[in-house]
């Protein structure tokens, strides 16, 4: 994709057609703050348009056979990897992610697409027999059925994958959909919506309308011809979503804020290398990322020292540079935050044992790479290196707060009680992993951690949605994973013969 393509305003996609539109959204590259794209800006009007095209397209999806949408599907992910060398290298423009991962999530969506085929011809339904006094005799066929029109409201730090992961299986059980990516990260969302583009749904059973959140959100989430919404994003936007929404189904997942908590039994070499790459991968800006780490007192400092050598394995520059593992931060904003978050932890009387430094470029960041870790930097920029801290307190805001950034932070305690205290303290309670030798214990921490998914001797991870991915409390709600999206976005009806 060369430079003039990347800049190419790209338009809205309602009812089997491209929209243009007067306004636009200019995409930025967070690695080197310059135009990576444009495209349209939604306006009100424009979701309008879309949520009526996906009203009208229900009855025609409702119609089509398991077969259709399984070639559909088999259709989308070829087309993807098709153009798997323009995607990559617009995720990377646009989200700042190193190549070798942009490639590894092109693959990704496209693995959900084929998995969202195979679930779709699993769909099956019941043959029922009367089983009660006065229903003896009775007869009954339970059809799955599609719900009717899915919103997709998809995030910046998955732009392709997750978006893949919501309308994947949303088409695999006959919906309608409208998709409103991220505004950072929409244009490999444009990109998919060409592909769809190229296949023969019906007109309006897939629309794309991007545009501002402030603009567009609310008109898409309260409307009462939405049946279900499906959303990855931050807490406070899926609250908002909540809000909005009426009678519908909500499949949300919202913030994380994974603790690892490492007992003294545990093997703390592999403890360390699951803690810096479940804290590290994509610069920390993952729902699922570990973003505290509670070590027993008789380990922290050999914890804290074997963590610190394998953040230097963990390479920091050139996106398109095969070695690179960790690009910037989504936005200036973000870094600001890590930074608040950081600076907190320090005078809260953290120790900040590397990193800390913010820059603007990544030749910036190598050319003081060496600065000792004294204090965090006062620098602009999107780029925030690595970070070490130890001997966190737990009434740090980096304990009980999703920060979503490069940032190891390190508590110590005493009794499995107060880790246990410390873990559900947190509003947010969507993973957790639990390091240690002690299986009746690994079982029986899982058991009283409150959150979605608790992970034993590695960190999180979900691989294609295989495994029910999603939290409790402020983490969300319902469970996504290609199979039990499904089940999500269907309903029941029943035949009685």
């Amino acid at each position: 994709m060369g430079a003039e393509t990347k800049r190419a305003t790209r338009q809205l996609f309602i009812g089997g057609e491209w929209v243009a539109t007067e306004a636009f959204l200019e995409v930025m590259n967070p690695a080197t703050g310059t135009i990576a794209g444009r495209v349209a800006a939604g306006a009100p009007d424009h979701a309008e348009a879309a949520l009526a095209a996906a009203h009208a397209a229900t009855r025609r999806m409702r119609e089509t056979t398991i077969v259709q949408r399984a070639r559909w599907l088999e259709a989308i992910a070829d087309g993807l990897l098709e153009r798997e060398d323009e995607l990559a290298e617009t995720i990377v423009h646009e989200a700042g992610k190193p190549v070798t991962s942009a490639r590894g999530e092109v693959r990704a969506a496209a693995e959900r697409f084929r998995r969202g085929a195979e679930e779709a011809r699993s769909l099956r339904g019941e043959f029922l027999e009367g089983s009660t006094r006065g229903h003896e005799g009775w007869q009954a066929i339970v059809k799955p059925q599609p719900v009717g029109t899915v919103l997709c409201i998809t995030p910046y730090n998955y732009p392709l994958s997750t978006t893949a992961l919501h309308v994947a299986p949303a088409l695999a059980a006959g919906n309608s959909v409208v998709v409103k990516p991220a505004s950072e990260t929409p244009v490999s969302a444009v990109i998919l919506t060409d592909v769809i583009a190229n296949i023969d749904l019906p007109d309006g059973a897939f629309n794309l309308v991007t545009g501002r959140s402030r603009d567009i959100g609310d008109v898409l989430a309260s409307d009462d011809r939405v049946d279900a919404i499906a959303m990855t994003g931050s807490s406070a936007a899926g609250k908002r979503v909540a809000q909005q929404s009426g009678m519908v189904r909500l499949h949300l997942e919202l913030g994380g804020n994974a603790p690892a908590v490492v007992f003294p039994d545990a093997d703390l070499a592999v403890a360390a290398a699951a803690c810096a790459r479940g804290a590290l991968k994509y610069a920390g800006q993952r729902c699922s990322a570990i973003s505290r780490v509670l070590a027993h007192d008789s380990v922290h400092d050999e914890l804290v020292e074997a963590i610190d050598e394998r953040m230097d394995n963990w390479v920091q520059g050139d996106l398109f540079d095969g070695d690179t593992d960790l690009g910037p931060l989504i936005s200036e904003q973000q870094a600001e935050w890590v930074t608040e978050l950081v600076v907190d932890a320090i005078d809260s009387g953290a120790t900040l044992v590397r990193g800390g430094h913010r820059f603007t470029s990544a030749d910036e960041l190598q050319e003081m790479s060496d600065a000792p870790a004294e204090s965090i930097s006062d620098n602009e920029g999107r780029w925030f290196e690595p970070t070490l801290l130890a001997d966190v307190p737990a009434e740090a805001r980096i304990v009980n707060e999703e920060q979503f950034g490069p940032v190891i932070s390190v508590t110590p305690f005493a009794e499995e009680a107060h880790a246990l205290d410390m873990i559900n303290g947190s509003d947010l309670g969507l993973d957790a992993c639990v390091f240690t030798d002690d299986y009746d214990r690994a079982l029986s921490l899982a058991g009283r951690i409150e959150a979605g998914a608790v992970s034993i001797n590695r960190p999180p991870s979900h691989g294609i949605g295989d495994i029910p991915f999603g939290g409790t409390k402020d983490s969300g709600i319902g469970r996504e994973g290609i199979g039990y999206s499904i089940e999500a976005f269907t309903t029941t009806k029943s035949v009685v013969l």
